[in-house]
């Protein structure tokens, strides 16, 4: 049976989880504070622990911490109001499994902790070959902007070659995705494919996942593991996060980097490994290096080929097609039948800023087929953020990713006008004069923008 914590200090929303989630037939504990919880961490092992993000006395973010510790293998989920939901999209890079927003509906929450599960479940079989698909069994799709065309192009050129390649971007935007997409259209699509989030491992957790140990080589090794390089021999690994690996693991990785060999924790013996490597960050590793938290020697290794990822607010002509993807996935772990989306919402979607990037998108449409009753998506199914528009679209283009540096102030402005002649180009279904109407310039105008940004 799958055993569930909830930390939470509302002891209604603890009492109505627990009684619908045992209906379900998990077994529940609940906590109404982060000192509590910690208390049933240590004398229990629970397979899910649903965190609220504001507790009495720790933070989400240092009560992750602390899971992370103690319970090194369980999946958190974050429980947040949607004003958080930045300060949730932190939990990732920490190891967070996946987020719900307030207010909470139980067959959200239920559906959320059987995607979390089926994600454990694909990384516990790591060795069949690996599909199309990633660990939550979506395909990757292609958008249409010109940002995602250059990334799939990027695809076919490195994927038939055996380069380290480093993927970087913001949380959310779908590292993964492009990472088994590579996979998929190599030499090696018939090996296996694994995922490790280097966010969610302890120090100590990180150098067994990924090199293995021989039973008895600390406390609790009962028995031998196979790591993760050993695992992927003849396939992929797919490092996510990977600057927050500790030092000493730096140093191993960059052995078996070097060498194509690993020696599992606690033995001399050493096993010859034929693995790709692609990692992952939304860090700025250069940085890193510059700041000593990241070994400049592993990081070129790994820099044999780049793919940058833009943010989803930086390419609203992706937008809609994503949305309809997890509008059908939706419908098919739901039961409904949502067609599409309205005007109205679909003008929402495109102005709002998306911190999350897929990931919140995702949240969003999964949450707004939850509750429509009807054929298409409407402005009440979504949250009350979205709702407030008005300053969306400015802070969506001059927001900088975290990864990036401040850039020259005319770039900026340059950067905000194109998103705003785009944003008004799909509103208006590519009308060139409802479009200058709507931007307030006359049509010469809004041609010779559209000639300087290339986008006749």
């Amino acid at each position: 049976m799958t055993n569930i914590l909830i930390i939470d200090d509302d002891a209604d929303i603890c009492l109505l989880l627990k009684k619908f989630l045992e209906k379900k037939n998990f077994s529940v504990q609940t906590a109404l504070d982060g000192k509590e919880g910690e208390q049933c961490l240590k004398s229990t092992f629970f397979d899910i622990i649903l965190c609220d993000f504001k507790l009495p006395d720790y933070s989400g973010l240092e009560m992750l911490e602390k899971i992370k510790i103690i319970a090194p293998e369980s999946k958190v989920v974050i429980i947040t109001g949607y004003s958080d939901v930045q300060k949730a999209v932190e939990a990732f890079r920490k190891g967070a499994a996946d987020y719900v927003t307030k207010p909470l509906y139980p067959d959200e929450i239920l559906l959320t902790i059987k995607n979390v599960l089926a994600q454990g479940k694909a990384m516990a079989k790591p060795s069949k070959p690996a599909s199309s698909k990633s660990s939550t069994g979506k395909q990757y799709l292609v958008g249409e902007s010109p940002q995602s065309q250059t990334v799939y192009k990027n695809i076919q050129l490195i994927a038939p070659t055996d380069l380290s390649v480093i993927i970087t971007g913001e949380t959310g935007t779908g590292k993964e995705y492009v990472a088994r997409a590579i996979h998929t259209e190599s030499n090696r699509k018939e090996g296996p494919f694994i995922p490790i989030d280097c966010g969610a491992l302890s120090n100590e957790l990180a150098g067994s996942e990924l090199f293995g140990h021989v039973k008895g080589a600390f406390s609790g090794a009962v028995a031998n593991k196979t790591g993760c390089f050993v695992a992927a021999n003849g396939g992929t690994l797919f490092l996510d996060e990977i600057g927050n690996l500790s030092y000493e693991n730096q140093i191993k990785l960059l052995r078996v980097l070097q060498e194509r060999k690993v020696s599992p924790i606690g033995s001399v013996k050493e096993i010859e490994v034929d693995v790709r490597v692609i990692v992952a960050t939304n860090e700025n590793l250069k940085e890193a290096v510059k700041k000593g938290n990241f070994r400049e020697d592993i990081y070129h290794r790994l820099n044999e080929f780049k793919i940058e990822l833009s943010p989803i607010r930086e390419r609203p002509a992706d937008i809609l097609l994503f949305a309809r993807e997890f509008i059908q996935i939706s419908n098919q772990m739901l039961h409904k039948k949502v067609k599409g989306i309205s005007e109205e919402a679909m003008e929402m979607f495109q102005r709002y800023a998306w911190h999350g990037n897929l990931r919140e998108l995702r949240n969003v449409v999964q949450r707004a087929v939850l509750l429509s009753h009807t054929e298409l998506i409407e402005k009440g199914h979504l949250p009350h953020e979205l709702w407030d528009t008005s300053t969306r679209e400015e802070e969506a283009v001059i927001v900088p990713s975290l990864h990036q540096t401040p850039q020259p102030l005319k770039l900026v402005v340059a950067k905000a006008e194109k998103m705003a002649i785009t944003n008004a180009l799909s509103y208006t279904d590519n009308n060139r004069s409802e479009t200058a109407k709507l931007l307030g310039v006359d049509r010469k105008t809004l041609y010779n923008k559209m000639r300087a940004y290339d986008l006749d």
